[in-house]
C-alpha cells in the first residue's frame, strides 16, 4: 500500500524535526557533561569576559604600545589576562607601581589592531581590596577670582552637610547635578567643561586637604560592544579609599563598575603611531571554573564541542544577542499560528522586541508609540498634498529621525538619560516599522494599521520578556545545539492546521447548535 503524497510530506517533516532534536539536545548534553557548564545561570559567581581593543595607524617605525592592566580592588579578583597581538611581543610588568602590558615590534605601518583579554570573577567586597599604593599627596590649584570665591562658598555648604570624606564627595555630586546646579556650581563647571566633572571635584577636596584623584572604570553591562572607559572619583579617607562613578543613568546604577585605571594618567600610550582609539567588549558568565571551561570550549575541536567562545569578545557580545532570534521567532510563530495574533510582518514583532533590547521596555513603548503615531499623522498630510508614494515614504522616514533626535534631546533635558539609548540600531527598526505601516495604510486603510499595528506591538513585548530571561539567555549562548530544537519547534508549529485560538470565539456559534 502506497502511501500519499501528503503523508510522506508528514514523514519526511517529523524525521527532521526528530533529527533536529537528536542534533540539538546531544549536543547540550555533551556540553554539560564533558565541559562541565551549567543548566542553570546563578549556580555560580558572575565572571567577566573583558576584552579591550586598541586600534591605531603606524607610521612605518618601531612601535611600543602601553596599556594599563586593571589590578586587584574589592568586589573583583583577576583569573587570568592574555593578549592578541599577531607580529607583536608581549610583555606584562609594573610601570610606577602599575600593572602595564607592553607591545612591541621593530617595524609596522598602517592600521594596527591589538588586544587585550582579562578573565574577572565577582566576588564579596570583604573578600578583597585595592592594591597598596601611594597616598597621592595634596597639590593646592591657584585659584583665580571668581572661581576661588565660588569653590569656597560650595565647599562651606557641602562641608555643613557632611561627617567624613566620603559624604562629602556625595554631597559635591549631588550640588553639581543639573537640577541642584546654582551659579557657582556652573562657573566652575563651565570652566572645566562637562567631561571633567571628576577633575573638578578631585581638586576641590584637595582645598580641604582630602587625597583625591581622577579614575577611570568600566560600567560593566552583558554583551556591551565598543565601550568606552567612564571617568571615576578615588577618595581617600585615612588608608582606605573609595570609588564614586560620575553621570551614571538610572539603569546604569544598579550595574557593577570594575576600575580600571586607579590613578591620573594614561591608559594606552602609542610610539611610533597616531589616531590611537581604545574600546571594550564585555560578556557575562555563570560557567564553573570559568577560565578553565571558556578556554576549554575555545580550544574544542570535536564538532559537539564547537562554540563561539573561540571568537573575539565583541564577536562574542553580537552573537549573544543574534542566538536570541531564534527564540524570538518561535515567539512569533506562536501567538501567530496557534493563538491567531496578527502582526505586520512575520519579522517585524523580532526587531521590534531587539529595539527594546536595546532601549529598555519602557522606553522602547514610549519611542515607538510616539514615532509611529507621528509618522502616521505626517504621512495622512503627505497623501492629502498628493504626492507619490516613494516621496511620502522618504518623508516619513526623515520625520521619524527628527523626531526621534528631539525625543532623546527633551529626554535627556528632564532628566530621563533612558532616552539616549535610541540609538542607530533601533532608529532604523523604528524608521522601518512606520514605512510598513504607511504601506498598509495606503493598502488596507487605518483599521487593519490599528490591527496589526497592535498585535505587532503585543508579540514584540512577550518576544522581548523571553529573550531577556535570564535561563533563555544563558542556554541560547552557552548551549548553540539548542537552536536546532527551536527550529524543530518552529517547523512542528508550522505543521498545525487546525483552529487558532481567537476563532474559537468566532466559530463557538457552530459548535453550540451541534
Amino acid at each position: 500500500m502506497s502511501l500519499t503524497p501528503a503523508a510522506n510530506r508528514r514523514i519526511s517533516l517529523f524525521a527532521i524535526v526528530g533529527l533536529l532534536l537528536l542534533i540539538g539536545l546531544g549536543q547540550a548534553i555533551h556540553r554539560h557533561y564533558a565541559y562541565e557548564v551549567p543548566w542553570f545561570p546563578g549556580a555560580e559567581k558572575a565572571t567577566w569576559s573583558i576584552e579591550a581593543r586598541i586600534q591605531f595607524i603606524a607610521r612605518g617605525e618601531p612601535v611600543t604600545v602601553n596599556l594599563r592592566r586593571p589590578g586587584a580592588q574589592p568586589g573583583f579578583a583577576i583569573l587570568d589576562e592574555s593578549g592578541a597581538s599577531p607580529g607583536y611581543g608581549l610583555n606584562f610588568f609594573d610601570v610606577d607601581g602599575l600593572p602595564t602590558a607592553q607591545w612591541t615590534i621593530r617595524e609596522a605601518e598602517g592600521r594596527q589592531t591589538l588586544f587585550y583579554r582579562a578573565e574577572i570573577l565577582e566576588r564579596d567586597i570583604a573578600d578583597g581590596g585595592f592594591d597598596h599604593s601611594e597616598i597621592p599627596a595634596i597639590v593646592q590649584r591657584n585659584w583665580e577670582e571668581p572661581f576661588a570665591t565660588a569653590v569656597d562658598a560650595v565647599m562651606d555648604r557641602a562641608v555643613g552637610l557632611s561627617a567624613d570624606p566620603y559624604s562629602l564627595t556625595r554631597q559635591l555630586l549631588q550640588h553639581f547635578e543639573a537640577s541642584q546646579r546654582g551659579q557657582n556650581e556652573q562657573l566652575l563647571l563651565d570652566s572645566y567643561g562637562e567631561d571633567n566633572l571628576s577633575s573638578l571635584i578631585a581638586d576641590m577636596l584637595q582645598t580641604r586637604g582630602i587625597p583625591a584623584t581622577t579614575a577611570w572604570g568600566l560600567v560593566l553591562e552583558d554583551g556591551r560592544r565598543r565601550q568606552r572607559l567612564r571617568p571615576m572619583l578615588r577618595v581617600w579617607a585615612g588608608a582606605d579609599s573609595e570609588i564614586f562613578p560620575i553621570s551614571l543613568s538610572p539603569t546604569e546604577i544598579r550595574l557593577p563598575v570594575f576600575l580600571w585605571q586607579p590613578t591620573r594618567g594614561f591608559v594606552v600610550d602609542v610610539t611610533g603611531g597616531f589616531s590611537s582609539d581604545l574600546s571594550f567588549s564585555m560578556l557575562r558568565s555563570e560557567l564553573t571554573n570559568y577560565s578553565q571551561v571558556a578556554s576549554a570550549l575555545g580550544e574544542a575541536t570535536d564538532w559537539l564541542g564547537f562554540s563561539i567562545h573561540s571568537l573575539p569578545i565583541e564577536e562574542q557580545a553580537m552573537f549573544k544577542t543574534i542566538l536570541l532570534l531564534p527564540i524570538g521567532a518561535l515567539v512569533v510563530c506562536i501567538l501567530r499560528i496557534l493563538v491567531g495574533i496578527r502582526t505586520s510582518g512575520t519579522f517585524m514583532p523580532v526587531l521590534i522586541a531587539l529595539a527594546f533590547i536595546e532601549t529598555s521596555l519602557l522606553t522602547g513603548l514610549i519611542g515607538f508609540l510616539l514615532v509611529v503615531a507621528v509618522g502616521l499623522m505626517i504621512r495622512s498630510y503627505m497623501s492629502h498634498l498628493n504626492l507619490l508614494l516613494v516621496a511620502r515614504i522618504s518623508a516619513v522616514i526623515i520625520t521619524v529621525i527628527t523626531i526621534i533626535a528631539l525625543f532623546s534631546v527633551f529626554s535627556y533635558r528632564v532628566g530621563l538619560t533612558e532616552g539616549l539609548k535610541i540609538t542607530f540600531f533601533p532608529m532604523i527598526i523604528l524608521s522601518w516599522t512606520v514605512e510598513r505601516m504607511s504601506i498598509l495604510w495606503e493598502e488596507e486603510g487605518w483599521h487593519e494599521v490599528a490591527v496589526q499595528g497592535s498585535g505587532s506591538l503585543l508579540t514584540a513585548v512577550a518576544a522581548y520578556l523571553a529573550m531577556t530571561n535570564p535561563w533563555i539567555r544563558h542556554l541560547s549562548f552557552n548551549f548553540i545545539g539548542l537552536q536546532f530544537v527551536a527550529l524543530a519547534m518552529i517547523m512542528l508549529i508550522g505543521s498545525y492546521t487546525g483552529y487558532r485560538l481567537l476563532e474559537l470565539r468566532r466559530f463557538s456559534s457552530l459548535a453550540d447548535r451541534n
